[in-house]
């Protein structure tokens, strides 16, 4: 098994930057893929980033240019720094890990975080 934990949320004012952090641990050797997610207040949950084992990175194109994946595999841990926030940013976000070397497909993913809350104040 692999747990996850998200940090870095909070609220921030709009064109304001934020760091998320997910921490992995347990089966580590088992992920590949790992991601970004959200999920806006009755919206389903959409994805932000994705970065694959051999660090080949997609952003979803609302983000692009302002959001930037990365990870830290020494540190098993995985970033999204969000710069140029604006209010329809606001959402849960929620890190993800994936058996597969590479995939942008939610139902791929098999681990997942508790979700760490952005808001941005207009």
């Amino acid at each position: 098994q692999v747990q996850l934990v998200e940090s870095g949320g909070g609220l921030v004012q709009a064109g304001g930057s934020l760091r998320l952090s997910c921490a992995a641990s347990g089966n580590t050797f088992s992920i590949n893929a790992m991601g970004w997610f959200r999920q806006a207040s009755e919206k389903e949950r959409e994805l932000v980033a994705t970065i694959d084992s051999r660090d080949i990175i997609f952003h979803a194109g609302s983000v692009m240019g302002r959001f930037t994946i990365s990870r830290d595999n020494a540190k098993n841990t995985l970033y999204l720094q969000m710069n140029s926030l604006k209010p329809e940013d606001t959402a849960m976000y929620y890190c993800a890990a994936s058996q597969r070397w590479r995939t942008v497909v939610e139902s791929e993913y098999d681990y997942w975080g508790q979700g760490t809350q952005v808001t941005v104040a207009s």
